[in-house]
């Protein structure tokens, strides 16, 4: 099946009970035991199983392609989960431009004997320097937050695998509807369904997924079964309601972030645009070939340093100073002041994740605070 179906049935079915066509939301915590013992409905506590969140990780797995689902309260506790599988000893490697949150999550980890390296994996010579025997995760962002580096994802994975270790990719910014991570090697793929898959900036979640349920996955299951950093129901329903129109909304996402990405480049007041759509971008025939189109998200510089991008994101009217992504209201932050002193992001730069608005009012938007 095509996404746009698996995106609208996958998951779901017409209530058995009551014939509804909209899945049930199922808030019990607990679930009938048998007098034997048994529980022959497949649940017994909500931590270790639930019906909403088991139609959410299978509606997730047949949009990426893989095997299993795991999901979780939030994209850090799935990353976290994946951490949580190595042992001391173990080496993480990771590329340079990443989100600061996973960059953080990472560097927690030096107090269990984690140790890790953040690499330029645009550069394969570089990447390849840093793999160690003990080397066991890869993690790889493509395009990468906040400055879309391309990373190629095929080249990366068969090196990794050489090493006999493990590929992850953050497909957030990508998602499944224009990026297939585990058609170029990718041996595990995290979300934060928060944003585009989530969609509409009302939901908290995280989630991963595996090409195959392998040792590795079977350790993250345990951690969401153990750890208990799951989605509640009603979040899991919420989400996979969000699914149904995820290809609609992030072809419409990026064909409008490719006008505004068009515009910003023609601006004399701005210095550089950061989008893979541009053919000026370093990464734009990697990422031709990789991805359907080149997402939603894009980061500018503003010529004059913060004070001057602090000041054109004063005088926006219909972007929302905010963080986050994928919701249907376009967002713009200056992502240094997010990220907080020890960040590596230039002063002058703005992130934007674009919304569902016509693509031509965001333009006059930005072109009327320029002029401020």
């Amino acid at each position: 099946m095509k996404i746009e179906t698996i995106a609208v049935h996958s998951g779901r079915a017409v209530d058995a009970a009551t014939g509804a066509v909209t899945p049930p939301i199922h808030l019990s915590t607990t679930f009938e035991r048998e007098a034997n013992g048994e529980y022959p409905k497949g649940y017994n506590y909500t931590r270790s199983s639930n019906p909403n969140r088991e139609s959410l990780e299978k509606c997730l797995a047949d949009l990426e392609g893989g095997m299993s689902a795991a999901t979780f309260s939030s994209g850090s506790a799935a990353s976290m989960s994946i951490f949580q599988s190595l042992s001391p000893g173990d080496h993480i490697v990771a590329c340079d431009d990443i989100y600061h949150g996973t960059r953080h999550l990472i560097q927690l980890f030096s107090t269990w004997g984690i140790t890790f390296s953040f690499v330029d994996m645009t550069n394969l010579k570089f990447f390849q320097s840093e793999l160690r025997k003990e080397t066991k995760i890869v993690w790889i962002e493509t395009p990468s937050n906040p400055l879309l580096k391309i990373i190629d994802l095929k080249r990366i994975s068969e090196a990794t695998h050489q090493i006999g270790a493990t590929v992850v990719c953050d497909n957030t910014w990508a998602t499944p509807v224009l990026q297939s991570p585990f058609s170029f090697g990718v041996d595990l793929v995290m979300h934060a369904t928060t944003k585009y898959i989530g969609g509409h900036s009302d939901i908290l979640g995280g989630a991963v997924i595996s090409k195959k349920d392998d040792v590795i996955f079977q350790k993250i299951r345990e951690m969401q079964k153990s750890g208990g950093a799951v989605p509640s129901p009603f979040e899991c329903w919420l989400t996979l309601r969000g699914v149904q129109t995820l290809p609609l909304r992030i072809r419409a996402q990026s064909e409008s972030a490719m006008q505004v990405a068009e515009f910003l480049n023609s601006h004399p007041k701005i210095s550089k645009v950061y989008y893979p759509g541009l053919k000026t971008h370093p990464g734009h025939s990697i990422a031709s070939e990789q991805m359907k189109l080149f997402g939603g998200m894009i980061s500018f510089e503003v010529n004059g340093g913060k004070d001057e991008a602090m000041k054109l994101a004063a005088n926006v009217n219909l972007f929302t100073r905010a963080t986050s992504l994928g919701g249907p209201e376009s967002l713009i932050e200056h992502r240094a002041s997010v990220e907080g002193p020890d960040s590596k992001t230039p002063q002058s730069l703005l992130r934007m994740s674009i919304g569902l608005e016509h693509p031509d009012d965001l333009i006059d938007d930005l072109k009327q605070a320029l002029e401020k």
